[in-house]
């Protein structure tokens, strides 16, 4: 009880500490996603709209890994940018951007594979008048993305909340240092384990409410887009 006091008295204080450590996260994440879309709608787009041999293999790919482990992705990028790996001169480990290329990673088969999905499902409306306008494949690629705008919002808000609640990969890469790459998933479970539960508990109800709000953005965005075209 007294933890829970002590968590909603940081929230309303403004708690320095509670508040940086929240600034971080949110940093780290909108800045992977941010990455994630650029390769991650693209490459979506051109596996909806184009056929190579290839293709059906790397759609299974990326909807394996979806699901792929997150402490898998930590290590491979830990051991890519240590200092016998390949990108370790650039001595970008146990930094922030470290977890943005991590959390970047693990998101991008999110909004490859649910980006693939919907400009498919267009694609088949729209192929008959698209074809008949003699749209080349990049007027395809841009009126598909412009059209299907509502549903792919929904696809980066759920990869967004995916990179929010993050803990195993950012742990790795980035090594949960105080004031400096510490965020708010690995500081909970650090506090927690220094019997420290005020500060977990106030970060544990932002993250909440942060990833509630984010659902309910989805959901109102999904509506509105069906009434709309309604």
């Amino acid at each position: 009880m007294s933890g829970s006091l002590g968590a909603w008295e940081m929230i309303v204080s403004g708690d320095a500490t509670l508040y940086a450590i929240v600034r971080l996260s949110l940093a780290v994440s909108l800045s992977a996603v941010a990455i994630a879309v650029l390769i991650g709608l693209p490459l979506g787009a051109v596996l909806a709209l184009t056929r190579f041999r290839a293709r059906t293999a790397l759609i299974v790919l990326l909807n394996g890994f979806m699901g792929l482990p997150p402490v898998v992705v930590g290590l491979t990028v830990f051991l890519l940018l240590s200092r016998s790996g390949p990108l370790g001169v650039f001595g970008i480990l146990f930094t922030p951007l470290a977890m943005v290329i991590a959390q970047a990673l693990l998101v991008v088969p999110i909004i490859a594979s649910l980006s693939r999905q919907t400009i498919e499902d267009l694609w088949h409306e729209y192929r008959d008048e698209l074809t008949a306008m003699n749209v080349g494949p990049v007027g395809r690629m841009s009126t598909l993305l412009w059209d299907s705008r509502f549903s792919l919002l929904t696809a980066l808000l759920a990869a967004f909340g995916r990179a929010a609640a993050e803990v195993g990969t950012v742990m790795i890469v980035g090594g949960n240092i105080d004031g400096f790459t510490r965020t708010m998933t690995t500081t909970i479970a650090l506090e927690t384990s220094k019997g420290n539960l005020p500060l977990a508990m106030g970060l544990g109800i932002i993250l909440i409410a942060l990833i509630v709000a984010i659902n309910a953005a989805a959901w109102g965005i999904r509506v509105w887009s069906e009434q709309r075209a309604g």
